[in-house]
């Protein structure tokens, strides 16, 4: 396996390849679920060189490919939620509004079509003024198949992806506390069903949050589609630092801007595992920690921690 640049603490400057002149860079942002994506959304949307539509996750490629038609649904639903607040919004409150709901119509358009790359960058571009990237920041991206990176890769001239690795039991942790969110309430996290959610996940029988945990997967994914060079791994944990954040922008090839790094986007209720929970995750998420030493050469010592301490 191709080995790929890794943020590390040493690392003050990390470049990416020439951009190309007049195009934008195409960034993908495939993950990983719970590790910072939406943090890295908010930071890229407010930077001067970077153009993002307002949908942070656009799930146009695992919309077609793996049958996530609950986008459709979800952007349908966003839509109802504007109109709504729509219809009794005051003059300068309806002008963010309107703006953000025609934005949801042309993504519910893209996604009720078959693939039409032309169109997806279309969208992707529309507005763009002298912005220098553009980007989707979309963790299911992370389980497409090697082909349809390979494609993804080809849109642009200059393509990049960046795949953002968090220690494995907290990122499982931190999935498992939404997911039980989810089901039992916005704002309430009973531990009964996070439990149960993560004897899940370790039987077998919670899928969907268990290929999110597949570094290898994704990693040999991407290796087997994408010029090494043009994809980005980053720990989280050196991610939200002012080295790692001068190595994002030194890759992307955009300005390096000041970040807000203590603040923190879409949190997880509080909830403490069970030192019999962490030795069980951690057993079942050894192969991954092996797997990401052995490929990145490396652990953050936070990772080396989880793994002896309770």
């Amino acid at each position: 396996m191709h080995p790929f640049p890794a943020i590390a603490p040493a690392v003050a400057r990390l470049r990416g390849p020439d951009p190309v002149e007049g195009a934008p860079t195409l960034l993908f942002c495939v993950g990983a679920t719970k590790a910072g994506t939406s943090w890295l959304y908010d930071y890229l949307s407010g930077h001067p060189d970077c153009h993002l539509r307002g949908t942070k996750e656009l799930h146009y490629f695992d919309c077609h490919d793996l049958d996530a038609t609950w986008a459709r649904s979800d952007v349908k639903a966003r839509i109802a939620r504007v109109e709504e607040a729509l219809a009794s919004a005051g003059p300068a409150r309806a002008l963010d509004l309107a703006a953000e709901l025609a934005d949801l119509k042309a993504l519910l358009k893209l996604l009720r079509k078959p693939v039409d790359e032309a169109a997806y960058v279309a969208y992707l571009t529309e507005g763009r003024g002298e912005e220098k990237l553009v980007a989707d920041i979309t963790p299911a991206y992370s389980l497409l198949s090697a082909e349809r990176l390979r494609g993804m890769a080809a849109l642009l001239p200059d393509v990049r992806f960046l795949y953002i690795l968090r220690d494995p039991v907290a990122r499982l942790w931190s999935h498992v506390r939404m997911m039980a969110r989810r089901r039992d309430g916005e704002g309430k996290v009973a531990r009964g069903r996070a439990a149960r959610i993560l004897d899940g996940v370790i039987a077998g029988r919670e899928t969907e949050i268990a290929v999110r945990s597949d570094y290898r997967g994704a990693l040999e994914r991407l290796n087997a589609a994408v010029d090494p060079s043009r994809v980005l791994v980053a720990f989280y944990e050196e991610l939200l630092t002012v080295p790692g954040i001068r190595a994002v922008c030194a890759f992307l090839g955009i300005a390096e801007r000041p970040a807000d790094l203590g603040r923190r986007v879409h949190e997880g209720v509080a909830l403490a595992m069970e030192p019999a929970q962490v030795r069980a995750a951690r057993d079942w998420l050894r192969p991954q920690y092996e797997y990401v030493e052995r490929t990145m050469g490396r652990l953050p010592q936070s990772w080396r921690r989880a793994l002896t301490e309770v």
